[in-house]
């Protein structure tokens, strides 16, 4: 690369780049990319904006180079990411997506959170109708969702909202990237969508009851159950339909025979 810095040790300014965004846990920001190379080597002074060229040129050359992942910005921060036309690859690896690793309750749960942030477990109970402590405990378990103060409505609720790891999760940059919710309101309003999420609430509070131990376990029971029963009443709606289809296409044939009757008495 042109204009690459390199160190006494032979090290390229792009290298050390690329290493710490790589050997990061968590997307790292482009300050504290700029502030650990600063500190630690007096003969550079570089900016965020220094640090955002080499990103892009380190892109090219991985383009050049037909690699399979990038560099891409995420949650705040730079991170290493699988190209999208890999992806299918890696869901016969990993045999579930992101969604999947979440219940219904929970995707919705989030959902409520994302949308209406900052928000009290309260005013995410009067949304969904049932309590959502338990399901709200499991999304901070899994770094979803974290506690953003207090209310000042009375008791002092404590407030949530969506982390960067959830940015992460779901490949956004910003909640500003979520589907507008006229978007989601024209999914909802297929027959077969209303029906199904129908469904999902009436068991709702079965899955919600499950203890620890046996939770894996029958959530697939109960998510084999639904998905029959959805199936069967989708079923018996479209043989209907049909029923009704085929009495419409003979009534004609009734009545030409019986116009053929009467002329011949």
């Amino acid at each position: 690369m042109r204009n690459d810095y390199e160190f006494v040790d032979g090290t390229r300014l792009s290298s050390v780049i690329e290493a710490l965004i790589f050997a990061s846990e968590e997307p790292i920001p482009g300050s504290k990319i700029r502030e650990i190379i600063v500190d630690n080597e007096e003969q550079i002074e570089i900016t965020e904006e220094t640090v955002s060229d080499f990103v892009d040129k380190l892109n090219e050359r991985y383009d050049e180079n037909g690699l399979s992942f990038r560099i891409q910005a995420l949650g705040g921060g730079y991170t290493f990411v699988t190209q999208k036309k890999y992806h299918y690859w890696l869901s016969i690896f990993q045999h579930e997506n992101a969604y999947r690793k979440l219940s219904q309750s929970a995707i919705e749960s989030l959902a409520i959170v994302a949308y209406r942030q900052p928000i009290t477990k309260p005013e995410v109970d009067q949304i969904r109708g049932v309590d959502s402590g338990y399901i709200l405990r499991q999304l901070m378990e899994k770094a979803l969702i974290e506690v953003s103060g207090r209310a000042d409505s009375p008791g002092k609720p404590l407030l949530y909202r969506t982390t960067k790891h959830f940015l992460r999760h779901f490949g956004i940059n910003s909640v500003d990237e979520l589907p507008k919710p006229r978007e989601i309101d024209e999914i909802l309003k297929d027959d077969d969508m209303a029906e199904h999420r129908q469904l999902l609430m009436e068991r709702q509070l079965m899955m919600e009851e499950m203890n620890d131990e046996d939770e894996e376990v029958t959530k697939e029971d109960v998510a084999e159950e639904l998905l029959t029963e959805y199936q069967e009443k989708k079923a018996v709606r479209e043989s209907e339909e049909h029923e009704e289809v085929e009495e419409e296409q003979a009534q004609p044939e009734n009545e030409n025979e019986e116009r053929e009757t009467n002329e011949e008495e």
